[in-house]
């Protein structure tokens, strides 16, 4: 999986993460449904804006939800993190990876949604 992900934000090279997402993508966890699994996005108390948390592989979803076994989760492409950041841009706060990594960065999704837009 990500692998290159992982090293990139070890190294805290920002252009290396940029390239990671759009070559391997991202692991990012989702909900099951009648209709299929979506996207789980997470909300800091009551806060009308939503955090889209990516990660570099299963085991650091993991580590940010240890209460939970197996949390659900599917690599999405460069091309569907573009397509769900841009359908949800407005209500979407920042976009964190690896958030319970000491190696965790964050951006804002126009940021996000420019790094994978690059041709």
């Amino acid at each position: 999986m990500p692998s290159a992900l992982a090293d990139a934000l070890a190294a805290k090279d920002n252009l290396a993460i940029a390239m990671a997402l759009r070559s391997d993508g991202a692991v990012v966890p989702v909900l099951e449904t009648d209709g299929g699994s979506v996207v789980r996005v997470f909300r800091a108390g009551d806060s009308d804006k939503y955090m889209l948390l990516l990660f570099s592989s299963v085991e650091q979803l993991a580590a940010m939800v240890p209460e939970e076994d197996d949390p659900a989760s599917e690599v999405y492409t460069a091309k569907q993190l573009l397509d769900f950041i841009q359908t949800n841009v407005g209500v979407l706060e920042i976009v964190w990876i690896d958030v319970a990594s000491p190696d965790a960065t964050q951006a804002a999704p126009i940021d996000i949604m420019a790094a994978l837009e690059l041709t």
